[in-house]
C-alpha cells in the first residue's frame, strides 16, 4: 500500500476543518504555512477563531527530526496544538509531544482517500509567551496597538522585534491574545494564504 504523504493529509485535514467550522456558524480563518517567530518557523495549518490553534503534519514520508525544535515555537504561540501523523510515527510522537497536544492519525484507505482518527484531543497550553504571541503581528499592526494604548512614543521608528517586546510588556496575556486574534481574523487583508469562512448570514 502506498504510504501517505503531506499533500494528501493536508487536503483531508483542511476539508475536515472547513466542514467543522462552517457548521459552527462563527467566523474562522484557516491559514496554511503561518510564519512564526518572524517567519523563522512555519506551522502547516493555523486556525484562528475563538482561539489560536495549530496543526502540524508529519506524514509517513516526513521525519520527526525537526519536531522538538518546532514544538518549542508552537508551544510559545498557540493555545492548542494538534499533530497529525502517519501510522509509522504514532508511537514516537506519543512519547515526544507534551500531554496537552492533540494527536490525530492519518491512514490511507484502499480507495486512496484519507481517514483521520482522533487519538487524543488537545488540551490548554500552559506556557504561551506574550512576546511570541505579539510576534504574529506585522510591524504596523503591532505599532497600531501601541498607538491605541498611548505607548508608541519612542517606538515609531523601532524594528518589529522591539515593538513586539514593548507590546508584550504593556498588555496582559488575555488582552494581547484577544487583540492579536481580532487583527488576524478580521483586520488583516493581504494574507499570503488563508481564507475567512464567514458566519451564517454574512
Amino acid at each position: 500500500m502506498t504510504s501517505i504523504n503531506d499533500k494528501l493529509v493536508r487536503a483531508a485535514l483542511i476539508a475536515r476543518l472547513r466542514h467543522r467550522y462552517a457548521r459552527d456558524g462563527r467566523p474562522v480563518r484557516i491559514v496554511e504555512e503561518l510564519g512564526l517567530e518572524q517567519g523563522t518557523v512555519r506551522i502547516d495549518i493555523a486556525v484562528i477563531n475563538g482561539a489560536m490553534q495549530g496543526y502540524e503534519i508529519k506524514s509517513d514520508r516526513d521525519t520527526l527530526r525537526r519536531l522538538p525544535e518546532q514544538m518549542k515555537v508552537y508551544n510559545s504561540v498557540f493555545s492548542q496544538v494538534t499533530v497529525v501523523v502517519g501510522k509509522s510515527h504514532l508511537y514516537d510522537v506519543i512519547h515526544i509531544v507534551p500531554e496537552w497536544w492533540g494527536i490525530v492519525i492519518a491512514k490511507l484507505n484502499s480507495d486512496g482517500t484519507v481517514c483521520l482518527g482522533h487519538i487524543r484531543n488537545p488540551g490548554h497550553n500552559p506556557g504561551q509567551s506574550k512576546v511570541s504571541i505579539a510576534g504574529l503581528l506585522w510591524r504596523e499592526e503591532a505599532l497600531g496597538i501601541l498607538e491605541e494604548e498611548n505607548e508608541a512614543r519612542g517606538f515609531r521608528s523601532k524594528p518589529r522585534s522591539e515593538i513586539c517586546e514593548k507590546l508584550a510588556s504593556v498588555l496582559d496575556k488575555k488582552t494581547l491574545q484577544e487583540k492579536v486574534r481580532q487583527i488576524l481574523l478580521f483586520s488583516r487583508q493581504d494574507w499570503r494564504s488563508g481564507s475567512l469562512l464567514p458566519s451564517d448570514g454574512d
